[in-house]
Formats: C-alpha cells, sequence, structure tokens
C-alpha cells in the first residue's frame, strides 16, 4: 500500500489507516476478540500500518486489543491513542467530563503504554478540547512526554484554527483528526487551509459517514439503542431517504470506475491533498479488503468527479 507522510513530519504511515473503535465500543455490544484480533493482524498483512484507538473506547479494552494484536507488529505499525477525558469511576463505560490538566496527560500516557505494549506512543492526540485547561499547557505537557521519548508525535482532534495555531507555537502539531467526508465538508473553509500553512497533517474520522456511504443504510433502516447512530439526526428515517442521491451519485461513478460507493468516497478523500489519511472503522474482513482497495489507481484518477 502507499504511504504518506502526515503533513511536514517525519511520521509516514500507510495511505489509509484503520479506526479501532467500534471494534469495542458505540456500535453495540464489543465484538468477539478472536475475531478482532484476527482482523488487524489482516489489515496488517493488506498493507494498512496506521491504528487508531483511544482510552475512552471501553474504556481501555481498545487499547488492550490492539495492544495485543500488534505486538508482532511493533516496529512496522504506528499506533494513535488519545487524552482528554476523565472516566467514570470503577471502570463504568462512558466518561465523566473533560480533563486535560497535564498531570492527567501524563497519567492516560503511562497507562497507555502499558495496554499498548509500546515503549512509545506514536501518536498523542488530544480528544477534544479543554476549555478549563490552556492549549499551550497541553502542548507543553505532551512536549515534556516527547523529551522522555514516551510520545513521537502530538495530534489534536476536532480544534478550530485557533487553537491549532496556539498549540503548534509550543509544540509542532503532526496531525489533525476530525470528521470529515462527502457528507460532511466544513474542515474545507478554514481548517484545511490552516493544516495546509502549517505543514499539519490530517486524519479524517467517520470518512464514510459512519457507514452511510457505503450505500447499506436506507429510509427503512433500524439502529440498536446500544448504536450511537440512533441518536443522530443524520441517521433518522426522513435524513437516509434524503440523502440518498448522493449514495446514487456514489454509485453511478463507482459503476463507470467498477469500485464501490465505498471505494469512490475513500478515494475522492484521498486525492484532495497528499497528507490526508482516513481511517474507517470496520469489524469485518469484506468490509476492510473493500476499503483497502481504494487506494493506488483510484486516487489520481477520482479527483476530477
Amino acid at each position: 500500500m502507499q504511504k504518506r507522510n502526515l503533513g511536514k513530519s517525519n511520521l509516514e504511515v500507510s495511505a489509509l489507516g484503520l479506526g479501532c473503535m467500534g471494534m469495542s465500543f458505540g456500535y453495540g455490544p464489543p465484538s468477539d476478540k478472536a475475531e478482532m484480533t484476527a482482523l488487524l493482524r489482516s489489515a496488517v498483512e493488506l498493507g494498512i500500518a496506521f491504528f487508531d484507538t483511544a482510552e475512552v473506547y471501553g474504556p481501555f479494552i481498545n487499547e488492550e486489543l490492539v495492544g495485543e494484536a500488534l505486538a508482532p507488529f511493533r516496529g512496522q505499525v504506528a499506533i494513535a491513542t488519545k487524552f482528554g477525558f476523565q472516566l467514570k469511576p470503577n471502570g463504568e463505560s462512558g466518561f465523566a467530563g473533560l480533563n486535560s490538566r497535564p498531570e492527567r496527560i501524563r497519567q492516560v500516557a503511562e497507562e497507555s503504554l502499558k495496554r499498548l505494549r509500546v515503549d512509545a506512543i506514536d501518536l498523542f492526540y488530544q480528544h477534544r478540547v479543554d476549555p478549563a485547561v490552556p492549549i499551550e499547557d497541553v502542548a507543553g505537557a505532551v512536549k515534556d512526554l516527547i523529551q522522555e521519548g514516551k510520545v513521537k508525535h502530538f495530534g489534536l482532534s476536532e480544534a478550530g484554527v485557533k487553537t491549532i495555531r496556539r498549540a503548534h507555537a509550543v509544540q509542532p502539531v503532526t496531525a489533525l483528526q476530525s470528521e470529515y467526508s462527502l457528507w460532511t465538508r466544513t474542515p474545507e473553509q478554514e481548517v484545511i487551509p490552516t493544516l495546509e500553512e502549517l505543514g499539519i497533517g490530517f486524519v479524517p474520522y467517520s470518512p464514510l459517514g459512519k457507514g452511510f456511504l457505503t450505500g447499506k443504510f436506507d429510509a427503512n433502516t433500524k439502529f440498536d439503542s446500544s448504536d450511537f447512530r440512533s441518536t443522530l439526526p443524520r441517521f433518522t428515517p426522513e435524513a437516509l431517504e434524503a440523502n440518498q442521491a448522493l449514495v446514487g451519485l456514489l454509485g453511478s461513478i463507482g459503476a463507470q470506475k467498477k469500485a464501490t460507493p465505498a471505494q469512490i468516497a475513500l478515494a475522492w478523500l484521498l486525492a484532495q491533498k497528499p497528507w490526508i489519511v482516513p481511517i474507517p472503522g470496520t469489524t469485518k474482513l469484506h468490509r476492510l479488503e473493500e476499503n483497502a482497495g481504494a487506494v493506488g489507481t483510484y486516487c489520481g484518477r477520482l479527483a476530477r468527479h
């Protein structure tokens, strides 16, 4: 699989990453550990070398899964994880608010290193901006961890341009992770030009619109109450029906290119900038293989569509 650098950093990753959240969190009960371990290792065989997790996914169990599954490939893959939430006590699912105080950042780093079974975290994101902690203090705390060799690169998630600039002035930001797809194009207004100016990579999550752009949903689709999409306005029957035209367009382009709607959506993202690395998530091998097929010859040809 093709490689890409995240911005002007020396962090080289596969052109497509794998978002691991849904294996353990957010889309219903955690998937079978043995099956997900096999899936993660299949991803490596397909050339995927960039994996995204977070302590809050579970909590903890997603990092443990990723760490154990990828242990045989240490040094061959990059793993990104995140800090920024105050977790509920006694291992309860969910979180009790934001917490990016420097002592909390250090605590998360130390614990994530153990769960991921690595000597250094390749990319350490602030999961959400904490208005109670100056971003300069956050960047400074990660800078200390980088100087100590416990973290290699600093990232932000869902940050605005002013926050990005302030953080970058203290510790260079390697990547921003935010939602971006054919269905969510807000970053094009201010964020992407700022990232290009500063030499920061972009890691779009939900690049397939939380599954919508695959074409597998329609107005009759029902989501289980444990699936967070059941709470999102975009996934009401009315919204799903109204947005079918977009999926239809992807399907028609795909028919011309002998590609699926998901491959067209991912190839479109890859074609936008050479430092964009989408991280679609899946728990199914055939979807993993389908997504990986978006990389390569599609990237240049689909930019015109």
